[in-house]
């Protein structure tokens, strides 16, 4: 079996799956309750709450899995990108555990383990496809012609991610940290034509999302705050319509551009309601799998070279990939 173990952010997570991709555990401790009062994720703070909680986490999936590390043949790891605090605590308990029964150690991208999570069972996803990832640091067009190797990047973000432009509408909202849940679920309420918020058109197949967060803090300044609280729902309708409006806009033109036949979306922003309805002919990572998870990082430990052992103990993180 493959353990996986991702800490890039502010989730704490272990996954065993098997070499055909079969999941056997994967479990996630998330620290969003942490962060909530601070509106956002505090570097320092995550890092210290993985110290606390990797070690269990990775016992817990062991268990879930009715399994021991006698019965790890690999260990995967998000070695980046994220938050370097972060990333070292996880590089650091992976190498612990590999080298302590002389495993190999695969360092794993952590936005080739969001494409990765299409490749587990049971409904694995063959390349060729055109894969829209959007999460809360990254919001990107990938052409991916083969597993395991580098997707060619199409577009990428000029500016705010999606999953950011999500956190900061709901932050002038009032609606707390995470934002984009709260947004979706606010949004169910409201009415999405009732204001009209702009959708960048900046060139080639990028996105930008400033410009629609900037339109949104001017409304809100101009509402009273009894107007804003009856308001707020149809607010986060339109503001949401606009975020997915752009996603699904732009994906369609990448798709034409690289003649895609397929499409996937990945990442946090895939659980979004409105961007699965919007794009109904694409193969949606299941949602259990579209926020950080260790089982998309040992699925994408089967497609990178593995590190033998003791190499591996001279691996680093790094905070934003080349």
């Amino acid at each position: 079996m493959i353990l996986g173990i991702e800490t890039s952010c502010d989730e704490t997570a272990a996954a065993l799956i098997t070499h055909e991709g079969a999941i056997r555990a994967n479990v996630v401790s998330s620290q969003a309750d942490l962060h909530a009062r601070y509106g956002g994720v505090v570097p320092e703070v995550a890092s210290r709450r993985h110290l606390e909680l990797v070690v269990p986490v990775v016992r817990e999936a062991l268990a879930e899995a009715d399994a021991s590390l006698r019965d790890v043949e690999l260990v995967g790891v998000t070695a980046g990108p994220g938050l370097i605090g972060a990333l070292l605590v996880g590089v650091a308990a992976a190498k612990a555990i590999a080298w302590s029964r002389r495993l190999p150690l695969a360092s794993v991208d952590h936005l080739q383990g969001h494409v990765a999570s299409l490749y587990l069972e049971p409904d694995p996803l063959e390349p060729p496809f055109l894969c829209l990832l959007a999460s809360g640091g990254h919001t990107l067009l990938l052409d991916v012609q083969e597993r395991g190797e580098r997707p060619r990047m199409l577009g990428t973000t000029l500016d705010d991610a999606a999953g950011e432009a999500f956190d900061k509408g709901a932050r002038l909202l009032g609606l707390g940290y995470p934002g984009g849940a709260a947004i979706d679920r606010l949004a169910r309420e409201g009415d999405p034509a009732a204001y009209t918020f702009p959708v960048a058109r900046v060139p080639g197949l990028d996105f930008s999302f400033s410009g629609l967060k900037t339109a949104l803090l001017y409304v809100v300044r101009e509402l009273p705050p009894e107007e804003l609280g009856r308001r707020r729902s149809d607010l986060a309708a339109s503001y949401q319509r606009a975020i997915v409006r752009a996603l699904a806009e732009r994906t369609h033109e990448a798709a034409a551009t690289a003649g895609a036949e397929r499409i996937a979306v990945v990442g946090g922003v895939a659980a979004n309601s409105e961007l699965r309805a919007s794009l109904p002919e694409a193969v949606l990572a299941p949602l259990p799998l579209c926020t950080d998870n260790a089982a998309m990082i040992a699925s994408a430990a089967r497609f990178t070279e593995a590190i033998s052992y003791p190499r591996y103990l001279a691996l680093d993180a790094y905070a934003s990939s080349a």
